[in-house]
């Protein structure tokens, strides 16, 4: 047992303690200065003064050479590898590998180039959950990350009250703001706020990811103040978060939400009866506000919704094409744009995670990377049925909403969210591991 101790002792180990909190602040920064694709890394150049580094997005080579000191740091914090880890952790490698095998026949080196930097990236960071970073020191990561969240959701309350006609404005006066992307004069042109991310459904992804836990850490966290206190400020900031969703106007994130609010009210300690009527009540709530909010944008046609559609054939086309190598990592614009029906609107993504792994490296990326989310939800899952503690059920209901969410966009290629939810995961593997590891190690006795 002194080989691996039990989550309620643990030895004193500074240098992982400390990198665990630096990485929940370099992903609370990453929130406010990487939201946008890496397939538009050209369109983000290098903050010229002081106002600029503040204010806007940063290249997203900036974030590479942070990426780079966290790796350091994990070479000086050691790295321990739990014993019987599932095999799905190492499919994320098998997966960056096939990527790698993919590129060899991309149809455009430059966007694969940047797309293969981005997934290392992302691998980096799940690995660095799974094998460097504490436990015990979780509290200092989502604490950290917290203060990154909040900031995101008083951007959205900025833009939602005005924020966004004075941005429109500035936007308008540039000399070439004609010549960026659809996607960009879209955003720009809507009142449907999109805080730090690339648009409003990225938004979106990050609160299904992060609100569940956040709030569940913030109730435990005010756990001495007083009742009434401790209710009016995670209501609070329960309330920001569902606004900002609200406010951005994503479709499938109001959606997604009504299934973790049906799986959070499952859990609850009550009968039967009365947890099928709270969810009954809250999905004839949810789903009257959705048609009542959305009647206008179904009358004219749901042209997103559309347009969806025209991507995931396209990519389904692709897939058909190239079944085993696809078209190269994030080359699915090069083949959209040749197939594309006259008229129909261009994207640089497929707007569908899983399919944009079909067609730009075929089949078995397709397989790997499904798989891998989908073994890890469920092995979370079962896991937190054994030992069940409220807020790592919370933390598996922000990683389902990101999966979720990742059917109808493209949450992996935006290094902020990408990011945060595989380090997530690694973390919450890895937690899974070594409770298993001493429960096996010590039967019948202590379970964390």
């Amino acid at each position: 047992m002194a080989r691996y101790p039990s989550p309620a002792s643990p030895p004193h180990r500074p240098w992982p303690e400390l990198l665990t909190g630096l990485t929940g602040a370099w992903l609370g920064l990453a929130l406010l200065k990487f939201g946008d694709p890496v397939v538009f890394d050209w369109l983000v150049p290098p903050p010229a003064n002081l106002a600029e580094f503040i204010a806007i997005s940063w290249p997203i080579s900036w974030g590479y050479a942070v990426i780079a000191l966290l790796a350091i740091g994990a070479i000086i914090a050691g790295w321990s590898c739990p014993k019987r880890l599932p095999w799905f952790a190492w499919l994320p490698l098998a997966w960056l590998g096939w990527q790698l095998v993919a590129a060899s026949q991309t149809i455009d080196a430059r966007l694969t180039g940047v797309t293969l930097k981005h997934f290392a990236a992302c691998i980096f960071c799940f690995y660095l959950g799974l094998l460097v970073l504490p436990r015990p020191a979780s509290r200092r990561f989502w604490g950290a990350l917290l203060v990154g969240f909040l900031l995101v959701l008083w951007l959205g309350f900025d833009q939602h009250y005005g924020g966004l006609d004075a941005t429109r404005k500035l936007f308008y006066e540039l000399p070439n703001w004609r010549k960026l992307p659809p996607e960009y004069l879209k955003r720009i042109a809507s009142n449907r706020i999109f805080s730090t991310l690339v648009y409003p459904n990225a938004l979106a992804a990050v609160i299904l990811l992060l609100l569940p836990p956040l709030v569940t850490l913030l109730w435990r966290s005010c756990q001495r103040w007083s009742f009434r206190w401790r209710g009016v400020t995670v209501g609070l900031f329960a309330y920001s978060g569902l606004a900002c969703l609200v406010w951005s106007g994503s479709k499938a994130g109001w959606l997604v939400a009504l299934v973790l609010v049906w799986l959070c009210v499952w859990q609850l300690p009550l009968g039967r009866r009365l947890k099928t009527g709270l969810i009954a009540a809250a999905l004839v709530f949810g789903i009257t506000g959705f048609v009542l909010r959305y009647a206008g944008y179904f009358e004219r046609g749901a042209t997103s919704v559309v347009a969806r559609f025209d991507y995931w054939r396209a990519a389904l086309t692709v897939t058909g094409h190239h079944p085993w190598l696809g078209t190269g990592p994030g080359t699915f614009s090069v083949a959209y744009r040749a197939i594309k029906p006259p008229g129909a609107e261009m994207a640089h993504l497929t707007h569908n995670d899983y399919l944009e792994q079909a067609c730009d490296s075929g089949i078995p990326g397709f397989l790997v990377y499904s798989g891998f989310w989908i073994a890890s939800l469920i092995h979370l899952y079962r896991h937190n049925r054994r030992s069940f503690d409220w807020f790592h059920f919370a933390v598996w209901l922000g990683l389902l909403g990101w999966s979720l969410q990742a059917l109808v966009e493209f949450s992996l290629y935006i290094p902020a969210s990408a990011w945060t939810a595989l380090t997530v995961l690694g973390m919450q593997l890895r937690r899974c591991a070594f409770e298993n590891q001493i429960d096996n190690l010590n039967p019948g006795g202590y379970s964390p």
